[in-house]
Formats: structure tokens, sequence, C-alpha cells
């Protein structure tokens, strides 16, 4: 889905992002948290840049907690970009628009 926004959830997870043959970054965070909701503009800014060669979306822990668990997510905001199914990098906290996207060009070699 080229541009948009992805939404993850438990059920779909490991295929949309395990399975993918594109890089894929994961905002993971819940509605209850500041600086994950301050976040959000950002992410479907980049969302709409990317999304022709990287698939973004966000996963809420709240209403789908058992992924987050497994990936032994701690904190929100956690940002983790997958390539070729695994984690490559992560960015823990708030970040700004600069920083993730340098880490989304990186990631995009």
């Amino acid at each position: 889905m080229a541009g948009q926004l992805v939404e993850f959830t438990d059920g779909g997870f490991e295929q949309a992002v395990f399975g993918s043959e594109r890089p894929v970054l994961v905002d993971f965070w819940a509605s209850w948290c500041g600086p994950c909701k301050a976040l959000t503009p950002t992410i479907e800014k980049l969302a709409a840049e990317f999304g022709d060669r990287m698939t973004i979306g966000k996963m809420d822990i709240q209403t789908e907690p058992q992924t987050a668990g497994s990936l032994g997510i701690m904190s929100i905001p956690a940002l983790l970009f997958f390539k070729d199914g695994r984690v490559v990098e992560t960015i823990m906290g708030g970040a700004n628009e600069d920083r993730i996207r340098g880490m989304i060009e990186k990631v995009l070699g």
C-alpha cells in the first residue's frame, strides 16, 4: 500500500512484517501515551513520502499486546525497522523527523 499508513495486528504481523519483501517500519504505540500521539503526524508524513519503497505502520500495544511482548518491547514509543524478516534498527522513545528519516534512508540503502 504505497503511501498509506498500515495498522498492524497480532494475527497478521508475521506475514505483513516477517514475510514482507520490502523493509518495514513499525511504530509500537498506545492511545494513552502522549509522546506516541505526538509522533503520529511524523509517521503519517513519512509513510506518504516513503510508502512506495517501505511499508510503514503502527501497532497499538494495548489492543495487540502479543507481538510487542514477543519482541521485548518494554517502553513506547518504539520504532522497529525490519528488513528480510529481522529487526535491523531500533529507535526507542521520542525521535524527531530528521532522525527517523535518516534511519529510513539507511535501512533502504
